[in-house]
C-alpha cells in the first residue's frame, strides 16, 4: 500500500513538472535528420482536407488538430515544422522538462502585445513588410479594451484570452486564443471572432480560421509545429494570396517566438 502511495505521488509531481520527449519519438527519422542538420523551416501546403504531413506524434496535439479539421473541413491548410536548438547550458534530460523553462515558454506564447511591429519578407515585393501593425490582449470581444499580457508562475492547464490584431492582409480583427498545457507540450489555438476580408471582399467567415501552434520539449531542443487551416470563400484569384499570407504568418510568428526564447529564456 505504501509503495502504491509513493508511486501515485511520483506520477502526480511528474505530471506537474512535464516531460521531455526525444525528437525521434515525435517525427519521422528523415524529418528528425533534416531538422537536426539545418536551420530550416519545413513547410507543407494542402488545398483540400487531406491528412497533415508534418504533424508530430503527440496525442493531445493530434486530438486538437483532428477536431479543428473535422469542424472546418478546410480547403486550405499550411503546416510548418521547426527545431529550435537550445544553448548547451539549458539542455534538460529526457525524463523531465525543466519547470522554469516550461513556464517561460508558456508566458512567451501569451505575450500577444509583443507581436506588434513584427515583420516578414514578401517574396512578391522583394522587401520586408510589417506583419502585425497592432496586437493587444483585450478584456473581451465586445468591449475590446486593451489589457496587459497575462503572466503566470506555472502554466494553466486550460486558458482562453481574446486579442485585437491588425495585419496587412486581413485588416483589424478580433481573435480568440485557447491555450492547453499538457505533460509534454504547450499548445494554443487561434480562431477568428470576426469575418476576415481582403479589402472590401469577405474571404473567411467568423470561426472559419484555425491556427494551432505546439511547442514540445526535446531536452536539447524544442520542436515547434504550426498549422493554419481555413475554409475560405471561393473568390477567384485570392487563393494564392491567402496561402502566401499563411506562409508569411508561419515564418513571422516563428521568428518572433524564437527571438523571445533567445532574449527572454535562454540568454
Amino acid at each position: 500500500m505504501l509503495k502504491l502511495m509513493f508511486s501515485v505521488i511520483f506520477v502526480f509531481f511528474a505530471v506537474l513538472q512535464g516531460f521531455s520527449v526525444p525528437l525521434e519519438n515525435l517525427v519521422s527519422s528523415a524529418q528528425a535528420q533534416r531538422l537536426r542538420t539545418s536551420d530550416e523551416l519545413i513547410v507543407q501546403t494542402h488545398f483540400r482536407n487531406s491528412a497533415p504531413a508534418l504533424l508530430p506524434s503527440n496525442n493531445d496535439l493530434n486530438r486538437i488538430v483532428s477536431a479543428a479539421r473535422n469542424t472546418l473541413n478546410p480547403n486550405i491548410m499550411v503546416e510548418s515544422l521547426y527545431l529550435y536548438k537550445k544553448p548547451e547550458q539549458f539542455h534538460s534530460n529526457e525524463a523531465s522538462w525543466n519547470t522554469q523553462q516550461r513556464a517561460g515558454v508558456y508566458n512567451q506564447l501569451l505575450a500577444i502585445s509583443t507581436l506588434t511591429g513584427i515583420q516578414y519578407y514578401s517574396t512578391s515585393r522583394s522587401e520586408f513588410r510589417t506583419f502585425y501593425e497592432y496586437s493587444s490582449v483585450i478584456d473581451g470581444p465586445q468591449t475590446k479594451r486593451p489589457i496587459s499580457d497575462p503572466v503566470f508562475a506555472s502554466p494553466n492547464v486550460n486558458y482562453t484570452l481574446f486579442a485585437r490584431q491588425t495585419d496587412l492582409t486581413f485588416g483589424d480583427n478580433i481573435y480568440k486564443y485557447e491555450y492547453t498545457a499538457t505533460r509534454d507540450a504547450v499548445i494554443f489555438t487561434q480562431s477568428n471572432e470576426t469575418t476576415l476580408s481582403v479589402g472590401i471582399i469577405p474571404v473567411i467567415g467568423k470561426g472559419n480560421l484555425r491556427t494551432v501552434m505546439a511547442v514540445i520539449d526535446c531536452g536539447d531542443s524544442i520542436l515547434i509545429y504550426a498549422v493554419s487551416m481555413v475554409n475560405a470563400f471561393s473568390v477567384p484569384g485570392l487563393r494564392d494570396r491567402i496561402t502566401g499570407s499563411f506562409n508569411s504568418r508561419a515564418e513571422a510568428v516563428l521568428k518572433w517566438f524564437t527571438g523571445r526564447l533567445d532574449t527572454r529564456l535562454f540568454s
